[in-house]
């Protein structure tokens, strides 16, 4: 027998939609326009405060994802695929919108949900092909994303350095940004980044030069496969000393090359020492820094900098 959903009360009605998955309300929501605007109404007025929407577009397959709180695991509810696709007869969790227009299918999907839930995208996944996603969700909301990632392309050519180019000077998150692209050893960035909480280079992070550091806005950086030189590290520290970088907590880079050797000008007055701290990273792990360097600020503020022939540390403490 079914259900007399659209003649439910309010009450009723919004206890039922509570004990629905985010994937079972898109679904239920295609049944019919009214059931639609049904649903649009109830999520305008009870607006899911803790639901984050994360944007996917990897892999010429677009996604939109809900995450009903900070521990639960994303949960696919619509997805966009190629017309292509449709003779695989794989079976999905969620509805599927085919199209020949790969983009315009994966706005219609991300639109569908942004509508229904009266959610802002929370979180942009990205490739080399997907950077128009970076515009669109720009200029589509007034809040900017939290998170933001960028994977890796397997190609260094010239397309693959302006697409990085692209996602740099353009792509802004609040919270986390990893940015993980092939480029050829000719890729040079001259512009800013940030400002933002924790700021990742997974791989090939051999373009960051000293200047990129300097202009990095960040809270924590993390940079793997990095060919920055001892001088470059000076030029450095004798910038956060004169007061750059203010927002910097942690630092850690890790070589290309095992080659690296500590060698500090006199004038940034680096001196050896066994301090002790232990530091709060973001999402709750803390690391111990037990010995290294110590190196002084102009406004008094310290840091604790470790390093050998791998890898650069430094921890800066804003509270004496």
């Amino acid at each position: 027998m079914p259900f007399p959903i659209l003649r439910t009360p309010s009450v009723v009605l919004s206890e039922i939609i509570s004990l629905l998955q985010p994937n079972e309300i898109v679904t239920a929501s295609f049944c019919s326009k009214n059931l639609e605007r049904l649903l649009q109404n109830h999520f305008r007025q009870r607006k899911p405060l803790k639901w984050r929407l994360h944007m996917i577009d990897y892999k010429s397959c677009g996604q939109a994802h809900i995450k009903t709180s900070e521990d639960a695991k994303q949960i696919p509810v619509l997805l966009a695929k190629h017309m292509s696709e449709l003779k695989r007869q794989l079976s999905w969790k969620c509805p599927v919108l085919y199209s020949n227009d790969q983009i315009l299918g994966t706005k219609m999907t991300v639109e569908y949900v942004t509508d229904l839930f009266g959610l802002d995208i929370h979180e942009l996944l990205t490739d080399r092909n997907s950077a128009w996603a970076i515009q669109w969700v720009n200029n589509r909301q007034k809040n900017s994303l939290y998170n933001f990632a960028f994977n890796k392309t397997r190609k260094c050519n010239s397309d693959a350095d302006e697409a990085l180019d692209f996602v740099l000077r353009n792509a802004r998150a609040s919270n986390y940004c990893s940015i993980e692209g092939s480029v050829s050893d000719n890729f040079k960035f001259d512009g800013k980044l940030g400002p933002m909480r924790k700021l990742t280079i997974p791989s090939n992070g051999h373009w960051v030069t000293g200047d990129n550091l300097s202009n990095f806005d960040a809270i924590e950086i993390t940079i793997q496969g990095s060919r920055l030189s001892v001088s470059d590290l000076n030029v450095f520290l004798r910038h956060w000393r004169a007061g750059g970088l203010t927002r910097l907590e942690w630092l850690h880079l890790n070589f290309e090359e095992h080659t690296f050797r500590e060698r500090f000008d006199e004038d940034l007055e680096v001196v050896k020492t066994d301090e002790r701290r232990v530091y709060h990273c973001s999402y709750g792990y803390k690391k111990v820094v037990h010995g290294g360097y110590s190196v002084q600020r102009v406004d008094g503020v310290k840091a604790l900098i470790q390093c050998d022939l791998r890898r650069f540390v430094m921890v800066v403490w804003h509270q004496q």
